[in-house]
């Protein structure tokens, strides 16, 4: 049965701004609403793959290779300062290179299949027994994943209307560069967690 203190973490933690849900809001600036809900399939596939391969990797294997978690966190890390690069660069283009769809599926799956929120939501939110109870397991997958739907749709929304220019400060140029700053931002603790946990074997 799904708890509902497990409903309200992991909608708490799906609404907390974070790499993937940076890349949708700024989709949603690029390509507007109806175009950047496409994504949503792309995020739910990645936090699918993304927190089954943490829960068997801690229930199953960390034992075994105590230097993996620490090097995929790192791993994370470079990707999310890798896209940050990206949206600083495409900052400086003109109007209608920033209309673009720059931000595109294989990219928001790989940045979710990345995000460290899904080694959170392995090891803290799902329950233990989830990962020996194929029942359990799946009912508490669909209702993250009915969750992570209406979720992925507000931040999307919330980059269309930031672009809508009722805002004026709040145009294109100005959302990518804080994009990147809160992308970067992101990087800093997940280094310096893996490299902690490196240094601790």
């Amino acid at each position: 049965m799904v708890s509902w203190l497990f409903i309200g973490l992991v909608a708490s933690i799906l609404l907390t701004p974070g790499p993937t849900n940076t890349l949708l809001a700024s989709s949603g600036v690029h390509a507007g609403f109806r175009k950047s809900i496409l994504l949503i399939p792309a995020e739910a596939f990645g936090y699918l793959i993304a927190i089954t391969f943490w829960g068997i990797l801690v229930d199953r294997i960390s034992i075994f290779a105590p230097a993996l978690p620490p090097l995929l966190k790192l791993c994370s890390a470079a990707y999310i300062f890798y896209l940050a690069l990206k949206l600083w660069k495409a900052s400086f283009e003109d109007s209608a290179s920033l209309a673009l769809d720059m931000i595109r599926k294989r990219e928001l799956f790989v940045a979710t299949l990345l995000n460290p929120k899904g080694i959170l939501f392995a090891t803290a939110i799902f329950p233990p027994i989830a990962w020996a109870d194929s029942y359990l397991y799946i009912s508490h997958m669909l209702s993250f994943l009915l969750l992570l739907i209406p979720i992925g749709f507000f931040w999307i929304y919330m980059g269309d209307f930031l672009n809508s220019g009722k805002i004026k400060w709040l145009n294109q140029r100005n959302l990518q560069r804080t994009a990147t700053v809160i992308l970067i931002i992101f990087c800093v603790p997940i280094s310096y967690s893996a490299l902690q946990g490196l240094m601790r074997l």
